[in-house]
């Protein structure tokens, strides 16, 4: 069972390091989004240099996958609570740690030189599975922050600890709250490290607005 549940968390890893950020840079302009605009391998960054279409499809891709990695750690630790019933093959575990890995992918892909993109848009996917409530308030704030400030990366932060709070906040009460708790909170320190230049710019006051000017 053990075994199992290490080839569900490397698979997450893989899933998570398939950049689409890159591909469809790539796919659109030929080019490597790594080596445009901000170098974030990201939604944002795809949509300001390679267009609407190209940023969407980013966005949809990378929440897919987070989806998807999260779907597969539910599924396997589901079949060995089911087989073993141990208080630590909870399902929700299981989709926890395949995100965390899935982010981690994403974040340091395997595939493009360990170099990927933020996690935002991975989180999505990630946090619909493991935290629905959380995750649809958390881009309602999203969404409203981006209107009133016009800055994503402000708005991408407040969402993650909007997120974090609430999946805290609305845990799966089949199993322990602290080792969720724990995962989520990672994930979110995770969002603000690959965030670390925007949080400076934010500080100095020179953040890229939406139609705005922009810095980096």
């Amino acid at each position: 069972m053990f075994i199992t549940a290490v080839i569900a968390v490397i698979a997450a890893y893989l899933i998570g390091s398939i950049n689409f950020a890159v591909i469809f840079s790539s796919l659109f302009l030929k080019k490597d989004v790594r080596k445009m605009g901000s170098g974030n391998a990201g939604t944002t960054n795809v949509m300001r240099n390679a267009g609407f279409l190209p940023g969407a499809l980013t966005f949809i891709f990378d929440a897919l996958k987070g989806f998807a990695a999260v779907y597969i750690g539910k599924l396997i630790f589901d079949y060995i609570h089911t087989s073993a019933a141990s208080a630590w093959s909870q399902p929700i575990y299981g989709a926890y740690v395949c995100g965390l890995a899935c982010m981690l992918g994403h974040i340091f892909p395997i595939f493009f030189q360990f170099k990927g993109g933020k996690g935002v848009a991975t989180s999505v996917g990630i946090f619909s599975l493991c935290s629905p409530i959380a995750i649809v308030l958390g881009l309602c704030v999203f969404a409203v922050s981006t209107i009133v400030s016009r800055i994503v990366s402000f708005s991408s932060l407040l969402a993650t600890v909007t997120v974090v709070i609430l999946s805290i906040v609305f845990h799966d009460e089949s199993a322990l709250l602290w080792p969720q708790a724990m995962f989520s909170i990672i994930m979110g320190i995770m969002v603000f490290v690959k965030h670390k230049d925007n949080i400076k710019r934010l500080i100095e006051g020179n953040e890229n607005k939406i139609g705005g000017k922009k810095n980096g």
